[in-house]
């Protein structure tokens, strides 16, 4: 993609990293909320649209790819899932996730995975709502001033609450159950920014 990945853009390199030709990337409110907007209907497509749901697994900022109108395009399915349809709202086959462990990466993997919990939708719900913090903050969920009791979630969950919260919730019966209102929620953020 022309614009490389939304990790580049959040993360740009710094110190004995940062190239010497390296352009520093910005991306406004505006444009982040576009981003986010197309992931949560990427994930919405994919989770509600689809002869079989499928979950993503995965989803961080260096799995958004950007074009060059600085569009938001889901990749990497290295990880994702088919659901039945009897189970898609809730879980999956349990055998899709018995020898695998923890399903896509800490700090992005709902918690539920990591104590080996079937997969489902509600994981990418976590990982969007990991996704939409850390493209408003600047925080990644790994980042040094977390740990102990101190999370991205917390952390703005203490400055900002209602922001990206209510995906990002640990608990998955706290959490929001379908990507399709987190779309419409920030479609609605957006209609109120632009006025």
């Amino acid at each position: 993609m022309d614009n490389g990945s939304l990790e580049e853009w959040l993360h740009p390199p710094t110190g004995t990293e940062k190239l010497r030709d390296h352009v520093p990337k910005k991306l406004s409110l505006l444009q982040r909320l576009e981003i986010a907007i197309g992931v949560a209907c990427a994930l919405d497509y994919l989770h509600n649209h689809c002869e079989m749901p499928i979950v993503h697994c995965d989803l961080k900022p260096s799995n958004v790819l950007l074009d060059k109108e600085l569009t938001g395009h889901v990749s990497d399915f290295g990880l994702a899932r088919f659901l039945s349809q009897v189970t898609s709202n809730v879980s999956a086959i349990q055998s899709q996730t018995s020898s695998v462990g923890i399903r896509g990466t800490v700090g992005y993997a709902a918690p539920k995975y990591g104590m080996g919990s079937e997969v489902s939708t509600n994981g990418d719900v976590y990982s969007f709502g990991i996704l939409l913090l850390e493209m408003f903050t600047g925080k990644g969920p790994t980042d040094n001033m977390f740990g102990d009791s101190l999370n991205l979630h917390n952390f703005v969950k203490m400055a900002l609450p209602g922001i990206g919260i209510a995906c990002s919730a640990e608990s998955a019966t706290d959490r929001l159950n379908n990507i399709n209102d987190a779309a419409s929620e920030l479609h609605s953020i957006r209609n109120t920014f632009l006025g």
